[in-house]
């Protein structure tokens, strides 16, 4: 079994569907880590004051076949096609430990 890891930088106002819909298209789950961020486009100040963009990181662990279908997916549900929402990327993994539970599940997905 090959997994890919995709990583998801999106704002909190587009997390909740983003993760759906990459559950809806054969995820297991998700883990959200909470960011802030900087890009191409100016930071906003506040009386002096610098406020940085609030971005979640959504990560999904994923057995290879799913990698395209979860992608597709979260591109639409993110709305990636419009400037400042967000990005997203593949990472290859190349071991992984604590599926055990979840085995029978993922080599369905084969």
């Amino acid at each position: 079994m090959h997994f890919k890891v995709v990583l998801a930088s999106v704002k909190p106002t587009y997390t909740d569907r983003v993760v759906d819909a990459g559950k809806g298209a054969g995820a297991t789950g998700a883990t959200i880590i909470p960011a802030r961020g900087t890009g191409i486009r100016e930071a906003k100040s506040f009386f002096g004051l610098t406020l940085e963009a609030q971005t979640d990181i959504i990560m999904f662990l994923l057995n290879e076949p799913l990698v395209q279908p979860v992608l597709e997916a979260i591109r639409a549900a993110g709305e990636f096609h419009k400037p400042g929402t967000g990005i997203a990327f593949v990472l290859p993994v190349d071991t992984v430990i604590g599926l055990e539970s979840q085995m029978e599940r993922l080599q369905q997905n084969e």
